[in-house]
């Protein structure tokens, strides 16, 4: 609302936006297992099907190109290795294998345009080739491949689609997130669970994307919060709550509804680590039913809510109305802006090396064998875990091969009033929190585990010394996140500060 309190104004975009989806569910009886916990190897059903959207975002009225066009693959899986990551980036890069009769050549895509933003759910399964010798395993490689095909293909299909079309934001709240670092008092420790006492990120941010003729497109949702309902006791392929969140939303759109997650390095659901998939379709309908709320909200494209003067009744009353915007505002709306640059973070230099973490896993493979010829079967699942704690530490020192800093990769991208950060790692939620603050009014779509699984944790500063779980796995030194807020924070005000850049010939109507 402006200083006199009489409008108030809806943060919009305009640009050309395509978007397409497909099924990418593992096969029954892949490798399935997720956490140290679990006692099984193998997906023994599907809940709920997997599922890819990709997003393309176009500068209106410009070429096409890598400064002027995003791809976002919104996926349901956890993470991808380095080595599945650049598998699945070179597929994308390359032309589409499907024939595409009579359509000219699409524009050659670079790295920097394609954001793979998992959806971070912990049911999928741990798709890493180096696991082909598990049980199921022998699915993995052949998924992938099959996967990347698709996705090639689903990226040249939105690509293709691609339109004029209008971004509407909003922000609510849900209360699906809480605070997971808990203080065990008893034992004396810091366990990953449920916090009632701990700060806790509500913060919705929704965009509704409409074609010219204010049909529904797409419903994009940035929300931060772990999808860890379901756990090691769980056997089935699932997206988690963003699969029931998806469908509450759709039937009542009739569009594409998106999942982006958030900074959520330190938010999971209130309800979690449960076996029950029927806890993640209810926490996926708390959220869906949060979006709708916020949906009703938004009123039609390019208009503003303002005060339209008193009428004289048995009060005297204070009407509003949405008012069309006028011909250079609705203008304003398709700036755009893209920028992809990286923070230098040092690594710790705590972290063991290889040969002491091997030498861990080894007493632990040893200890379980014990275990289980004693018939003791919490231990052996307890050294189990252990081990698999020990595969991916192995798994991240190879990716901190003796350097000291590693180069964070940042993309940025605006479209009308809001701007849009997407980051590979698993930020605290501080990082969200305290962009929005410093920028009130600005609607700033948070995006994280996007691209890789390098730089796993950012936690805060004062988290180091803990032994919190998020801290005590982290690669990265004390301060790391505070660079990263401050990074992303000095991009953003530049943007802002410099005022729209040159309006595109492309009229928003």
């Amino acid at each position: 609302m402006n200083k006199n309190n009489t409008v108030v104004e809806t943060p919009q975009g305009f640009c050309h936006f395509g978007q397409a989806r497909c099924d990418i569910t593992p096969p029954v009886g892949i490798y399935h297992r997720m956490w140290g916990a679990a006692l099984h190897d193998q997906a023994e059903g599907v809940h709920r099907p997997l599922t890819a959207t990709a997003l393309v975002f176009q500068a209106a009225g410009q070429s096409v190109g890598p400064a002027t066009e995003v791809v976002v693959l919104a996926v349901d899986h956890c993470i991808l290795g380095t080595r599945e990551m650049d598998d699945l980036i070179e597929a994308v890069c390359a032309p589409p294998r499907l024939p595409q009769p009579q359509t000219a050549p699409l524009p050659p895509l670079e790295r920097q345009q394609i954001l793979v933003a998992f959806s971070h759910t912990h049911g999928a399964g741990l798709m890493d080739r180096a696991r082909g010798n598990r049980p199921g395993g022998e699915f993995i490689g052949p998924y992938l491949d099959d996967m990347n095909k698709k996705l090639s293909n689903l990226v040249a299909t939105a690509r293709r689609s691609c339109r004029p079309a209008s971004l509407t934001f909003a922000t609510g709240r849900c209360a699906l997130a809480a605070h997971r670092d808990l203080p065990d008092s008893v034992r004396g420790q810091i366990v990953c669970g449920y916090n009632p006492t701990g700060p806790a990120d509500d913060t919705l941010l929704v965009a509704r994307v409409s074609d010219e003729a204010h049909g529904n497109l797409a419903t994009i949702v940035n929300y931060a919060c772990h999808p860890t309902t379901l756990a090691w006791e769980n056997r089935l392929i699932s997206p988690d709550f963003p699969g029931a969140m998806r469908e509450l939303v759709e039937q009542f759109t009739g569009a594409p509804c998106v999942f982006l997650q958030g900074a959520s390095g330190d938010l999971g659901p209130v309800e979690g680590f449960v076996g029950d998939p029927a806890v993640a379709d209810r926490n996926g309908r708390q959220l869906g039913h949060a979006v709708l709320s916020i949906l009703e909200t938004l009123p039609q494209p390019f208009t503003r809510f303002q005060y339209t003067g008193p009428v004289i009744s048995g009060a005297t009353l204070g009407p509003w109305a949405h008012v069309r915007l006028e011909e250079q505002e609705r203008e304003s709306k398709s700036r755009w802006r893209f920028k992809s640059a990286t923070v230098r973070m040092a690594y710790r230099t705590d972290l063991p090396t290889r040969e002491e973490a091997q030498a861990e896993r080894a007493r632990h493979v040893a200890e379980e064998a014990t275990a289980r010829a004693a018939g003791d079967v919490l231990k052996a699942r307890d050294c189990r875990a252990m081990i698999e704690r020990r595969d991916r530490q192995l798994r991240r020192l190879a990716n901190s091969p003796g350097e000291r800093f590693f180069h964070l990769p940042m993309t940025f991208w605006q479209t009308g009033d809001a701007i849009w950060l997407a980051v590979e790692c698993e930020p605290y939620q501080i990082l969200q929190r305290a962009l929005r603050d410093r920028f009130p009014g600005t609607p700033i779509m948070v995006i994280t585990v996007v691209n890789d699984s390098r730089a796993c944790y950012l936690p805060p500063r004062e988290s180091y010394g803990k032994s919190i779980y998020q801290e005590s796995i982290a690669v990265l030194a004390p301060g790391c996140l505070e660079a990263l807020i401050e990074a992303a924070a000095e991009q953003i005000a530049n943007w802002l500060s410099e005022g729209p850049p040159p309006i595109s010939s492309r009229r928003p109507v």
